[in-house]
Order: structure tokens, then sequence, then C-alpha cells
């Protein structure tokens, strides 16, 4: 089998195929799931992005730390001195912390050596205490104990940064930082893209896909060639994927179209790397993947910013409603355990955030089902339904069913707000869901919520027609381009006065 038939969209003269051709291994048949990649599919709370984020926060308060500490040491009582000899102290380290973020020693690029980044915050940290001391200077403030706080805030800033550098040199080898990304395209590209992240380690490249599996060869710089497409859209770790890149050459317009079209439906970001001469299927956001150019076509960036403040606001109103409705919950428990027999929770498998199982906890409201309970068989309720107890009927109609799954949000699997979570295999006029909306599983892009837009729109309880799942996912799309902070608490203290408002729909 030629290398050079793998792909005629491209030119078998360019350099990186050449070299290509020499490393890649070569194979007559090809077995889907035959190679197992060697890097590990992490499974890290938080990104890079996050990362850098957090460090910030913690710099900035570690900086006043460092301060008291400072001040102890010389014997300083803060509280004690006047304004004009106290400032200098506390300005200190928030100069420091600018000034760093300005030398860019908060980038912890990949492949950034530790003492080109100690150099950075010496440089950074050291401008800003000058100019702490000229502002000093300038209007008399402060006293001769400021140059010595100003070498401790030096030193503890040097200290903690050569512990971040070496902690974040050790995530990156490991792998634990980087995205689990798959390749769609078997070409020179996909070969370039494995040999820049070889050194820098920005993504866990789980396997590349190729749907002209006769011209491509078994591995791609060691990087299996797993399947085609369609065994991608199959495949059981692709819940596990953050990415996919399309690395078919963008002047093959109408081969990227097809593409375009056949993985915009998944949950995961498609990016489409850019030769910027050639066809942008979409002029979207640019950014760069190992230093090469890219376009979102599908998903966006992450906002890690938005993500951490949404995280909290989960955690912070959730652990509150937990502890206030524990009473209640109590009292709902013994009344379903006198009820009827079985057990008092019901976990159910559902989809989450890029299409991953989870176990979603609900309070019992229909006579035991193991069927449905496993996933092999889900039947929405219907008006009157015999499964439904008689505590269910009250459960489900005020929705304190629902209750269990502060739980959910407090361990991660899902958020107070976002469209909620539909049962895996779950069916709407004997057809699954997801083959009735194309853009069906756009709402795995976030994580499932406990309450939504949709719900406070009343969209809630089964969708027995394809026009309320149509209208359903129309509205957890407009919840995800207008989800916000403040967007968020607006949903949450609608959602008690329009359940509660809502005696028609069933559920």
């Amino acid at each position: 089998m030629s290398l050079d038939a793998m792909d005629p969209d491209n030119n078998a003269s360019n350099d990186t195929y050449r070299i290509a051709k020499l490393r890649q291994h070569k194979s007559e048949k090809h077995k889907l799931h035959n190679t197992q990649p060697d890097q590990p599919a992490k499974r890290f709370p938080i990104d890079r992005s996050g990362l850098r984020f957090i460090l910030r926060i913690f710099d900035f308060t570690a900086g006043f730390a460092i301060i008291l500490i400072a001040c102890h040491l010389l014997k300083i009582d803060l509280l004690s001195e006047n304004l004009r000899t106290s400032l200098p102290y506390i300005a200190a380290p928030l100069f420091a912390f600018l000034g760093m973020r300005i030398t860019g020693a908060y980038r912890f690029a990949f492949d950034e050596h530790p003492l080109t980044h100690i150099g950075r915050v010496l440089l950074g940290s050291s401008l800003g205490v000058a100019l702490v001391h000229i502002i000093s200077l300038v209007f008399n403030l402060g006293d001769d104990q400021l140059y010595q706080i100003s070498a401790i805030v030096l030193c503890g800033y040097l200290g903690l940064h050569a512990h971040y550098a070496a902690l974040l040199r050790s995530l990156t080898r490991s792998g634990a930082l980087a995205d689990n990304v798959v390749i769609v395209g078997a070409t020179p590209a996909a070969f370039d893209l494995i040999e820049k992240n070889r050194k820098k380690r920005e993504m866990n490249i789980l396997g590349v896909f190729e749907d002209r599996l006769d011209r491509a060869p078994a591995a791609i710089a060691d990087v299996p060639v797993i399947g085609k497409v369609d065994d991608l859209l199959e495949w059981d770790k692709l819940p596990d994927v953050d990415r996919i890149i399309l690395t078919v050459t963008s002047t093959a317009q109408e081969r990227v179209r097809t593409l375009i079209d056949r993985l915009r439906l998944l949950p995961q970001e498609v990016i489409l790397m850019l030769d910027l001469d050639g066809f942008s299927p979409e002029k979207t956001s640019i950014a760069n993947m190992v230093d090469t150019p890219a376009a979102y076509v599908s998903g966006a960036p992450k906002d890690v910013r938005r993500a951490a403040i949404k995280r909290g606001l989960d955690i912070v109103v959730a652990s509150a409603m937990l502890i206030l409705f524990l009473p209640f919950m109590m009292i709902i428990a013994t009344l379903i355990k006198l009820d009827s027999q079985g057990s008092i929770f019901f976990r159910q498998r559902r989809h989450g955030f890029n299409n991953q199982i989870i176990r979603v906890w609900k309070f019992r409201t229909m006579h035991p089902d193991k069927a449905a309970e496993d996933g092999t068989k889900v039947i929405q309720t219907v008006s009157n339904d015999k499964r439904v107890t008689r505590i269910g009927a009250f459960l489900r109609r005020t929705s304190l069913d629902e209750l269990p799954q502060l739980i959910n949000i407090l361990v991660g699997d899902m958020s107070l707000v976002g469209p909620r979570p539909h049962a895996v295999g779950m069916t709407t006029e004997e057809v699954e869901v997801h083959n009735i909306v194309a853009e069906y599983a756009h709402r795995h892009r976030m994580k499932p919520g406990l309450t939504g837009w949709a719900q406070i729109n009343g969209s809630r309880g089964p969708v027995h027609t394809a026009e309320l799942v149509k209208d359903r996912v129309r509205l957890d799309m407009e919840y995800m381009e207008k989800a916000s902070f403040w967007f968020d608490l607006y949903v949450i203290l609608m959602t008690a006065p329009c359940l509660l408002g809502d005696s028609k729909t069933q559920r």
C-alpha cells in the first residue's frame, strides 16, 4: 500500500509527507480498535486555562499572606501603623502581581523552561516593587523597613512559582492537563500535528479516523488509525473525547463540508485545521492547536471563567438547598416507604455532558421497574399512568421527586441550570429522540440541569410528539446562547412560581 495514495487532495512531495512515509507503519488490513493509544485518556477536573485562573487567584491572595508573615517576622503591627507607613506594605504584593501579569508569568506555556518562567516572575515582581519604592520616595511614604518587606515579597513569589513550574511540568509530562482529542483525516497535516504535540503534550491524541482506510496506514507517528468516521460515531470512548480535529485539506471543499455535516451533530468541539489560503467553511473564532491555525466549526472555545463561576454557584446554592430541604426529604422518604414496596430512590441512566452516561437520583414515584432503571426499556409516562404511586403523583406534579438531584449537582454530574437530562434510549412516536432533531446532541455540550429555560417556559415532563421534542431542543439552544451568571439566577428564581403555577402539564 502506498502512502502517496493515502489522500489525493494532498501533495505527496511535501517534506512532512516524505518524513511521514518513512516513519509510518503500513498494514494490508485494518481492524477496528486493533491498537490502543499510548497516551492516557485523562479525566482531570480542570483544564490548563482553569488552572491558570486558580493560580492567579491564589497568587493574589498569597501576596497579602506573605506581607502578614513578613510583618510578623519584622515585628511590625500594621493595624497600629499610620496609613502613610502601611500603604506601601499593602501595595507591594499587589504591584508585584500586576508586574508578573504584564511580563507573562501566568501564561504557563507547555514548552516553557522553568528557568524562563522564573525569569518572568523575577522581572515582573521586581518592576512592580520598584514602582512602589519610586512612588514611596516621591510622596514620602513607608519607612526604612520597606526594603526588607520588598525582599521577602520577591522571595515569596519566586518560591511559589518555582513550585508552580515544577507541578505544571510534571502534569504536562504525564498528559494530565491535556484534552482528549481524535483526528479525522490520515493526512500529512495529521502527522505534523502529532509530531508537534509529541514535544508539547498539549493533547492526548487517542486515535485517527479515516474513511479511506484502503489508502491509510495502520498508524501515523505511532498513533493508531482506528477506523472510519462511522466507527467514530459508534466508538465506546467517544464520551471521553473533548474535541475532534479535522485535518483534511480545506481546499477539498466537498469532502470538508460532508465531514462537518456528519460531525457537527456531536456534542464535542469540532475544529478544522486551516491552511489559511484555502476554503474556510465557517469564519468563526480562530484558535491555535499546538501552534497550528485552526477554526472552530462546531461547538465553541471553552470559557473557563464562566465555567468556574457557574460551578461556584452550583456548589453554594445546591448545598444551601440540601440543608434547607433535608427535613422535607426525610418526610418524603418515609411517605414513599409507607405508600408502596420498593426502594426510596430511583437511579436512572441518563445522558450527561458530552453524551456521558450518568446515574440521576430521584425519589421513586412509580412501582419498581427494573427494565426502566437499567435503561433497557424507557417508556414515558402518560396521563393517569397506572405505574405512578399515590405519593408519586403528588411528587411529580410538584417536581419534588427531583430534589435528590442536588446530590448529582454537588458531585459534578449536573448543574442547577441547563438542559434537562433525558433517559438513555428515550423514544417519541417510536423514534429515538436524537433522530428527530439534528441539533439534539448540541444540548449535551453543557452539563444537564436541575431546572432550565425550557422548564420555566412550559416544556417539562414527557415529550410525546416530534413537535414537543423540537420545541424543547429549541429552548435548550436558546439557553445555551444566553447563558450567564445573571441569566442562571433568573431561571432559578422563576422555577418555583412557574412550576407551582403549572397545573396542566402532565408529569
